[in-house]
């Protein structure tokens, strides 16, 4: 089955290029187009793609409020955050607002399209070298209020669910885990499961942020 995208960017030509790009790769299905953070909420409501390839930075709502609002719609969607710098303080913060990761403009067509694939299937990270750069950049500028209290929910996790959580943390995939800890790749992605519901986190980037912010890695 392929993976239905929404395109948002607000300049024609970028959205006509990605397209193009992605209307040839097996896989993937554009089904439908938006300008800004308005008319991306529309579309994904209609829509319901499995990934939303979203522009940060546009005029009117920006990509940033737009991933807010689909988050707190409890929306199937998963954002794609789309940059053009590789140190990005708005990306960061859309990863905080529930995008499921993003990609450089300029990234090659492999790169853009695993990205795609990996956040359409929700149990990667996604993770290029600028992403571990931006949360070195800017996971200090932005503290979390509740730190106390995720501190305290650390501890509803079993001893294997913590060793879990902190190789999530790390960005390894599930079966980079399962190598580290000698178990089967559906085990390690019960305990995924087990992690994500108890510490109330959307996905694995927010898993990511989490642990930068509790300084649990370096």
């Amino acid at each position: 089955m392929s993976v239905r995208v929404l395109l948002v960017d607000d300049q024609p030509l970028l959205r006509t290029g990605f397209r193009m790009i992605l209307e040839e790769t097996a896989g993937v299905e554009v089904v439908g187009e938006a300008h800004d953070g308005v008319s991306a909420l529309r579309e994904a409501a209609q829509l319901s793609p499995d990934v939303i390839l979203m522009d940060i930075r546009m005029p009117g709502m920006d990509g940033l409020e737009a991933t807010r609002r689909l988050t707190a719609s409890a929306s199937s969607s998963r954002v794609l955050i789309l940059t053009t710098f590789d140190l990005d303080e708005y990306a960061y913060a859309a990863l905080r607002a529930g995008a499921s990761g993003f990609v450089l403009k300029d990234a090659p067509i492999s790169e853009l399209v695993g990205a795609i694939q990996a956040v359409a299937q929700g149990h990667a990270v996604v993770a290029p070298r600028v992403t571990r750069l931006l949360l070195d950049a800017y996971a200090h500028r932005l503290p979390d209020p509740t730190q106390n209290s995720a501190r305290a929910t650390l501890e509803r996790l079993t001893p294997r669910e913590r060793e879990v959580f902190l190789q999530m943390a790390r960005g390894l995939t599930n079966a980079e885990i399962a190598q580290q800890l000698v178990v089967s790749e559906a085990t390690v992605k019960t305990h995924v499961g087990a992690v994500l519901t108890k510490l109330d986190l959307r996905n694995r980037v927010a898993a990511v942020i989490l642990a930068y912010d509790l300084d649990l890695v370096d």
